[in-house]
């Protein structure tokens, strides 16, 4: 009885995640005329900022993956002249807002970034490397800082009845596993300094700003557009269309055209859909149990996660 419900729900899953993939496929905005020479391609980076690699999850964040192949697109269209990045993200993940700031250094035309409700922590570190910066008076920015947790989860081991035998090849070894020591402590928080010493160096270098000022101003604190106007932050107030007319002048454009990639095919949702299915229904015919001995184990064996948030 319990099966068949699973595979209810999934036969309902997928019946909405492929009927939103048909009007998405039927909505379909055509691009502009070939004969159009002069386009500014604003390209929507929202959510938090996440590695990508860990397997199929039905959550839609910002990753290394994705932004790398849409500005290959945009580099490699002749009729794109320019760049927008509209920003709204909390931060995420340290590694991929290096790597995503890493390609956007190296885009080879004029970009421009326009900060939505929020571009903070790592959703300002993957602006920073951007030629301009345009952001809302409202706007949620800065927040440069770095954060760590670990879970001590031996409470929740004595809850569960389990008992956990460590056998370890080097001191630290089970060291996110239990309650730290001051040695350990110490040891995370030179991590979370030396990250944060990137994190700096990385916005001063973007920014072209001194680095002790970007650290006088790295307190973890979030500031309104118009105080990281000030702060020289972010460059000027406005919104996508400013952002859009500051990418043309860039690029010389006498009169840039916004444009928004297509959205991917319909086979393309249809294949990526087939994949999460496959995906949710193991987790489905997973008991609950297993399930949760699984995610203790991998919180065991993973490093501490430090993010930019």
């Amino acid at each position: 009885m319990m099966k068949g419900r699973k595979w209810l729900v999934v036969v309902i899953v997928a019946a909405a995640l492929l009927s939103a993939a048909w009007l998405a496929s039927g909505s379909r905005k055509l691009s502009p005329a070939v004969g159009s020479r002069e386009r500014v391609v604003v390209i929507y980076l929202q959510g938090s900022i996440e590695d990508g690699s860990g397997g199929f999850s039905f959550s839609q964040g910002i990753t290394p993956r994705n932004v790398e192949m849409q500005l290959r697109k945009a580099a490699e269209d002749d009729s794109i002249k320019a760049a927008v990045l509209r920003v709204n993200s909390p931060g995420g993940s340290v590694a991929a807002s290096q790597q995503i700031a890493g390609a956007i250094e190296s885009f080879p035309k004029p970009l421009v970034v326009s900060m939505g409700d929020m571009a903070a922590s790592g959703g300002y570190y993957i602006s920073a490397p951007a030629a301009g910066i345009v952001a809302l008076p409202g706007t949620l920015t800065g927040s440069i800082g770095v954060v760590s947790q670990v879970i001590d989860m031996e409470g929740l081991y004595d809850k569960l009845g389990l008992k956990i035998e460590t056998i370890k090849s080097g001191r630290h070894k089970d060291m996110l596993s239990r309650e730290m020591n001051a040695e350990e402590r110490r040891l995370m928080q030179e991590l979370s300094d030396e990250i944060y010493d990137q994190f700096v160096s990385d916005v001063a270098a973007g920014r072209k700003l001194d680095k002790e000022k970007v650290r006088e101003l790295a307190t973890g604190q979030v500031y309104t557009g118009t105080q990281a106007l000030e702060l020289g932050l972010v460059d000027r107030l406005g919104g996508i269309d400013e952002a859009v007319a500051w990418a043309g002048e860039m690029a010389g454009l006498a009169s840039p055209e916004r444009y928004e990639f297509p959205p991917p095919s319909f086979l393309e949702q249809f294949s990526e859909l087939t994949l999460k299915v496959a995906a949710l229904t193991d987790k489905l015919n997973t008991a609950p149990e297993l399930q949760l001995i699984e995610y203790l184990e991998q919180r065991i064996n993973r490093l501490p996660r430090l993010v930019l948030q």
